[in-house]
């Protein structure tokens, strides 16, 4: 009773200070005034009414300089008219000619001028919606999450911008619907924390900015300078229906058939409907029925030789990046491309005073996910239709004090996955932050699942490891870590301490997996697995006078062990990086690495006496540069010992990574990316040490009609030739190649009125096949229409 009493009495001398707080902020604020009047979006400030709006000035250099004198003129007017807030830019530039500017597709803007607007609608210091807009007008949006320190620009919104270059520089219009924005509806007048900002790419990218920022607090949104009005601001009904249509026609056949078989066609006509309905300007509602969920672009291509882990490929599906910040947690506990083709989705989002909570159901007609391991992990894939949701609920106790908790589900036929967890972030001081994750699974595999990757025809459906020794199986981590027979538990934990000031930093965390956890809809590819890191660094800043602007050195000591107390790893890096002219960055980086290789018993999980212990020594360079508008270089350049996974021996390997892209035109763009990696291991048997040689070009042309409609043709390829003398245990083919190739037609009105047509295919060759064959080839086509009510 008396702890009641405590807290209901902690609780009344709370709620003044929030209330003189808030008092605080609109007294310190500027306010926005309402003027109801239109303006014709073309780019140029020539409306009357613009005179009469909040008229600010961007007055410092925040980056890479802290608080200097801004080297050229911009002025900024701001108004709202109860549904809209209006946004007018004027960059002045004492030399327009070397304004950079480029037409290009939304969110990609980065490396040209630019202006935006930063909206902190809560002004809680924890999310902020982010606008900006290059002189050609091409657009760019996203979220940053404070919190959790992420930014996303998977978030867009229907808003609308216009540009125009002048003589003196560039103009720019912007119009933000309110409907796009989540706000407490129940405050008469609005106090936002908002920042205009103007992005200066020279010889250095200079971020200017409205008010000062101090590079001494780690929060840049906690220091958004206030902004009242909005008075009984309203969003509509905030109602959007977007039927989409996809049709399609995919032709295969066999190549390694002999005949060749003949192409078989399959055709497909799938119509969809998806539903955003704004139910309050803090809650929204998202509902999908069969959704398109293919992949319109081809992911960046990645090599895959000589790694034992499952790689990553970035979300791209509306659906599911639509409010993904509302799921955030310290780990990804959300990683949706394993869910292949759903029928039906709904999610729901929003915050109510001090909290927030998602949550989204879809289904799905096959059950994939990653079976995590210590030493390596792989993908899983049951051929039954499965359930899937996530929930997270925040509460944001105060400015220093949010608690949180997450979780997780997936059904199928005998199969499941439920998590469940707890997890806060306390920041007691401005250069201080503590977080904390506890996390609870329980998981039930088929008994099946283990001869997937078994990779035997014999089934052995049995936990006893004793009774499967008669099967040729073809024993590995992840057919062990599949031996269940009953559902099981366990949990992970993590904690993380990060102390950031101006010029130096320190961090430090651990984390816990339990050999039984499992997190099916994440991406957490290790298990078994605890893990102690300590790092940090320190920054120095140069002169105007000085060719160099900031020097950096950091670096940590990590070490890793399993559940058994066995040790997995052990590495020291330090990093030293340096800016300069041109926008460039040269950065060395010496790593030395104590690690297992492959278990020399696969029946056995155990590390000690069944693992060797390999050092690895490593260096890493990296340097980029952007010369000239419309040019950037960068490449990674590595030599280091090298675990041999396929035949579990230390080797040596040389990689290296050009990127270049080539803004030809303003219309033309070429983007380049090759990696080139080449592995060797001493055999006194053999003359030549090579162990594989592997070549993978990403190639895109795009031709940029306008900010709505491009055309691209992309071509991977890829080349992998192996000394197949020098494989210890596995027969292996001395090359194989395939490529790639699509070519697409985009038209983009706004995000969800699209028009897509494209085309592709792919082909391979290996060691019993000279010429390349094509395998695979479609032609489809996508429609949708945003009708915003």
């Amino acid at each position: 009773m008396k702890a009641k009493l405590s807290t209901l009495l902690c609780l009344g001398m709370l709620l003044p200070s929030l209330s003189i707080a808030q008092t605080e902020q609109q007294i310190n604020s500027r306010d926005i005034p309402k003027i109801n009047q239109p303006i014709t979006m073309d780019g140029v400030l020539d409306e009357a009414h613009w005179q009469d709006a909040l008229i600010l000035s961007l007055d410092y250099v925040t980056w890479p300089d802290e608080n200097v004198p801004a080297p050229l003129e911009t002025t900024v007017y701001v108004y709202e008219n109860g549904e809209s807030l209006f946004v007018g830019f004027n960059a002045k530039d004492t030399s327009p000619e070397n304004i950079r500017a480029f037409l290009r597709d939304r969110d990609n803007l980065w490396d040209d001028d630019s202006v935006g607007i930063k909206i902190d609608t809560y002004n809680d210091h924890r999310l902020a919606y982010q606008f900006f807009v290059n002189p050609l007008g091409a657009q760019a949006d996203s979220i940053e999450d404070a919190i959790n320190k992420r930014e996303s620009s998977a978030w867009d919104a229907i808003w609308d911008s216009e540009a125009k270059i002048t003589a003196s520089g560039y103009t720019v219009e912007v119009e933000i619907p309110l409907r796009i924005l989540n706000f407490n509806d129940s405050l008469t007048n609005q106090t936002w924390g908002m920042e205009f900002i103007r992005f200066l790419p020279r010889s250095q990218r200079l971020r200017l900015s409205t008010n000062k920022i101090d590079h001494n607090i780690d929060c840049w949104v906690c220091q958004l300078e206030h902004y009242s009005g909005f008075e009984d601001a309203t969003q509509g009904n905030s109602l959007s229906i977007i039927p989409s249509i996809v049709m399609g026609a995919e032709q295969s056949r066999d190549i390694t058939a002999d005949p060749v078989t003949d192409w078989e066609t399959e055709t497909n006509i799938e119509p969809g409907l998806d539903v955003k309905w704004g139910i309050t300007p803090d809650i929204s509602l998202n509902a999908t029925i069969n959704p398109d969920f293919s992949q319109v672009e081809a992911d960046v291509a990645q090599l895959s030789i000589n790694n034992t882990f499952a790689l990553y490929s970035p979300e791209k599906r509306t659906f599911f990046l639509d409010n993904i910040d509302y799921f955030s947690s310290p780990w990804d506990l959300i990683y949706t491309r394993t869910i292949n083709n759903p029928d039906f989705g709904a999610k729901l989002t929003g915050r109510v005073d001090k909290h927030a909570f998602g949550l989204f159901a879809t289904d799905d007609k096959t059950t994939t996910f990653i079976v995590p391991g210590n030493v390596g992990s792989d993908i899983a894939e049951l051929d039954q239709k499965s359930t899937n949701a996530a929930l997270r609920y925040t509460y944001n106790y105060s400015d220093e004090l949010s608690v949180g908790m997450s979780s997780t589900l997936r059904t199928a036929d005998d199969y499941h996955n439920y998590v469940a967890g707890v997890d806060f972030k306390y920041q007691p001081t401005e250069n201080d932050s503590i977080s904390f994750q506890f996390l609870n699974s329980n998981t039930e595999y088929p008994l099946e699942l283990m001869d997937e990757f078994c990779g035997e025809e014999n089934e052995c459906n049995s936990p006893e490891q004793s009774e499967c020794d008669q099967f040729d199986c073809n024993f590995n981590e992840q057919v062990l870590r599949t031996y269940k027979d009953d559902a099981f538990s366990d949990t992970a934990y993590r904690i993380d301490y990060h102390h950031d000031e101006r010029d130096w930093f320190f961090y430090s965390g651990y984390r816990n997996l339990g050999a039984d956890f499992r997190a099916d809809l994440g991406f957490l590819d290790l298990v078994d697995f605890n893990k102690f890191v300590a790092g940090g660094g320190y920054i120095w800043r140069g002169d105007a006078s000085d060719w160099w602007n900031r020097f950096r050195i950091h670096g940590d000591w990590d070490i890793t062990h399993n559940d058994d107390g066995e040790l997995l790893e052990k590495e020291a890096e330090i990093h030293f990086i340096i800016q300069g002219p041109m926008q460039s960055e040269l950065a060395y980086a010496i790593e030395t690495r104590d690690k297992v290789g492959q278990r020399l018993d696969a029946r056995s999980l155990k590390i000690d006496g069944n693992t060797t212990l390999f050092t690895e020594l490593g260096h890493r360079i990296f340097f980029e540069i952007q010369p000239i508008s419309g040019l950037y270089f960068n490449t990674i350049i590595s030599k280091s010992d090298r675990i041999d996974y396929s035949n579990n021996r230390l080797g040596e390997e040389f990689r290296v990574r050009p990127v270049f892209n080539w803004n030809i035109t303003k219309n033309l763009q070429l983007k380049l990316r090759h990696t080139y990696q080449k592995l060797e291991a001493d055999n006194p048997l053999l003359d030549d040490d090579k162990v594989f040689t592997a070549n993978l070009t990403d190639a895109r042309l795009t031709y940029q009609f306008s900010t709505k409609s491009y055309l691209r043709l992309s071509m991977i390829r890829s080349d992998i030739t192996r000394n197949a003398d020098n494989y210890l245990y596995d027969t292996v083919n001395e090359s194989d190649r395939d490529i790639s190739a699509q070519l697409l037609y985009s038209y983009k009105i706004n995000p969800q009125t699209v028009f897509f047509l494209g085309y592709s295919d792919y082909g391979w060759k290996d060691d019993e096949y000279t010429e390349f064959k094509k395998e695979e080839r479609s032609l489809f086509m996508k429609m949708s229409y945003a009708w915003l009510l």
